[in-house]
């Protein structure tokens, strides 16, 4: 088992550690199984993942501990990457592999055929999501009225996908890589490419390989932190301040650094009501995320403990 070692650390007093991880999720585990594992592992009191990924796709999965915990939600609207293997000829219930079979048609295409469909998937389009998400009606998540057969209206949305290649065609299945912003399901792709090429479709296979600014590359598998010693481990986080890049820095100086940490708004000349910015101390600790006010003051927003 890749996570054996979780239970070793399981009774000690959780460690107040603040990072981000990249976890390379292996096949058939929950991302919040995933997290969960990954919180006894560092032994860390504090986590959560910044967007799921479902147990039959693998690959990047950013999770965070203490204080990064503050700024997950800058990667919920991050662009994604993905490498999709999509079955031809067969269409589920669900767009994947975990639903029903609902219909088998015969495949006759050619890559040229394949290339051109897919350019009507490029840029800004209307996609109606799968009743297998998390998406919520009357409360309820939408797989759940789908696991006992109710299908609820859903409306399109509007999605945006930055760029769609064929990667790879072979017999009935073909691999996409695939650019996607927010809101974006590879499984709907998947279901309505099969429909305008005639021959229906379903997600075969699914790998994540960049979520915002972060590369699966980068990343760690469970075997990998699993075989390492406790401090060579803590290595392996990034600063909770890797999710902030966006934003402008700006360094405080002591006084400042006083007044916006107990939550006093700040005037700068030339700024810009809405604007983020990263703050920091002036021995260089991260502060927090500071926006512009209707005042055009700099007000605290989320601030790290301690500070």
């Amino acid at each position: 088992m890749p996570w054996k070692k979780i239970a070793t650390t399981s009774r000690m007093m959780k460690r107040k550690i603040d990072g981000v991880l990249l976890l390379d999720k292996p096949v058939g585990l929950t991302s919040n199984s995933a997290l969960q594992k990954a919180k006894r592992l560092f032994n860390a009191a504090k986590a959560g993942h910044t967007g799921t990924l479902d147990p039959f796709a693998t690959g990047l999965l950013p999770l965070c501990l203490g204080e990064a915990t503050k700024f997950s939600q800058f990667l919920l609207d991050a662009d994604k990457v993905y490498l999709a293997e999509v079955k031809l000829g067969i269409r589920t219930s669900s767009g994947d592999t975990e639903g029903d079979i609902i219909a088998t048609r015969p495949v006759s295409l050619d890559e040229a055929a394949l290339r051109q469909a897919l350019q009507g998937f490029m840029g800004e389009i209307e996609q109606i999501p799968p009743m297998h998400s998390a998406l919520k009606h009357q409360g309820r998540p939408l797989y759940e009225y789908a696991r006992k057969g109710v299908e609820i209206e859903r409306k399109p949305r509007r999605v945006v996908v930055h760029e769609l290649t064929l990667e790879g065609l072979g017999g009935d299945t073909c691999t996409l890589r695939v650019h996607c912003g927010k809101g974006f399901y590879v499984r709907a792709l998947a279901d309505d490419l099969g429909e305008v090429l005639g021959c229906g479709a379903h997600l075969y296979g699914l790998r994540r390989t960049g979520v915002g600014p972060f590369d699966i590359s980068q990343a760690w598998t469970p075997e990998q932190l699993t075989a390492m010693a406790d401090l060579d481990r803590d290595h392996c986080l990034q600063p909770a301040d890797i999710l902030l890049r966006h934003l402008p820095e700006m360094k405080l100086d002591v006084e400042s650094a006083w007044q916006i940490t107990h939550g006093q708004p700040l005037w700068f000349p030339k700024l810009a009501v809405g604007d983020g910015f990263r703050l920091y101390a002036p021995d260089g600790a991260l502060l927090g995320v500071a926006e512009v006010n209707e005042d055009g003051k700099l007000a605290p927003k989320r601030l790290v403990a301690g500070t």
